[in-house]
């Protein structure tokens, strides 16, 4: 029992990083976040690597041949999605600094919506389907068992990593938005590269 907790926390880890850099992100576009802004955030994300191996567990067992063809994808979703995202706070962060008097920079702190939030925590964890694979072997109480682990790990490293950014924002905020989506958009070619390789 020891071993499978250890295992899935070191798995989870390794599925958070991605979640954890977004985390940073987030906290350098919104220095003055409040904790259960934070706590949300974190267990949006935790959720996403909670639901999407247990997903990717299902579709092993029911539609495995299918799952196998969709897998080719991924790397492809994830990059579009952050791509996307990333450009649109660079573009909103050079915007700000061209047309934004100083004072209304101070009044208009990124805020993340729910719509974005959601393409977050999908993009970051889109990968996690296919640890479906690594635990098709198990029943289902331990599948279970192992997503929670997982997104018990995520929420955590995302907390760590929201208060990172958090305070880090504080120190660039001039340029948080526009080094957010440059970060972004290459967490997306990471994921793609590393996905087609």
């Amino acid at each position: 029992m020891i071993i499978f907790v250890i295992k899935n926390i070191l798995l989870g880890v390794g599925l958070a990083m991605d979640a954890f850099s977004v985390s940073i992100v987030n906290g350098l576009s919104d220095p003055d976040m409040s904790r259960k802004r934070q706590c949300g955030i974190a267990g949006t994300y935790a959720f996403f690597q909670f639901a999407m191996p247990v997903i990717g567990w299902f579709c092993v067992h029911t539609i495995a041949n299918s799952f196998k063809e969709f897998q080719k994808f991924i790397p492809w979703i994830a990059l579009t999605l952050l791509l996307f995202l990333g450009g649109k706070m660079v573009v909103e962060g050079i915007g700000n600094k061209l047309f934004e008097k100083e004072e209304e920079k101070e009044e208009k702190i990124a805020k993340l919506g729910l719509d974005v939030l959601f393409v977050q925590g999908l993009a970051t964890s889109i990968d996690a389907l296919s640890v479906g694979f690594t635990i098709s072997n198990y029943n289902i109480a331990s599948a279970l068992l192992s997503a929670i682990i997982i997104a018990i790990t995520t929420c955590i490293i995302c907390i760590v990593g929201l208060i990172f950014g958090r305070k880090l924002g504080e120190k660039i905020a001039d340029n948080a938005t526009i080094m957010g989506g440059v970060i972004l958009i290459g967490i997306g070619v990471e994921i793609f590269i590393t996905g087609i390789f």
